[in-house]
């Protein structure tokens, strides 16, 4: 089957990625991509590139896509990656901390994650949060409960 998508990198495009693949500095990830690149440009089929890199074939057919539809920068970098909304923006954050180091409940000698958690819903700060995110959100910023 022909290929759709033909690597062919101008003289500029070249000497930026021999230069970021000689330094040594770049990611991982953006280096395999270079490589991709240059043994494409080379006229290597998708197969010995997959068997020379270590890499998926699909890997091989998305940085030759991107190239040719995206250019160079969009083929050597990573994409946003979208990751899971906070549960608490820097207000709610604060209003955990001041909750943590505040008095505990009546008949508690300290605050557990789990009634933070709970105290935050009732103040409807959050609709829902678990222990363990108040755990994490405590521990980033160095507050313990009291």
């Amino acid at each position: 089957m022909a290929k759709i998508y033909i690597v062919d990198l101008s003289a500029e495009e070249k000497e930026e990625i021999l230069k970021l693949t000689s330094c040594g500095q770049a990611p991982a990830r953006k280096m395999k991509r270079a490589q991709i690149l240059l043994l494409a440009d080379e006229g290597k089929k998708d197969e010995m590139i997959v068997e020379m890199l270590h890499v998926g074939r699909a890997t091989v057919e998305r940085v030759r896509k991107r190239f040719v539809l995206e250019g160079l920068t969009a083929a050597l970098n990573e994409r946003p990656r979208p990751g899971g909304q906070r549960k608490l923006g820097p207000k709610g954050e604060a209003v955990l901390e001041t909750l943590a180091k505040s008095e505990p409940p009546e008949g508690r000698t300290r605050w557990t994650m789990q009634l933070l958690a709970k105290r935050l819903v009732e103040l409807k700060v959050v609709e829902s949060i678990s222990d363990e995110t108040v755990r994490k959100v405590l521990k980033k910023s160095g507050s313990n409960p009291g």
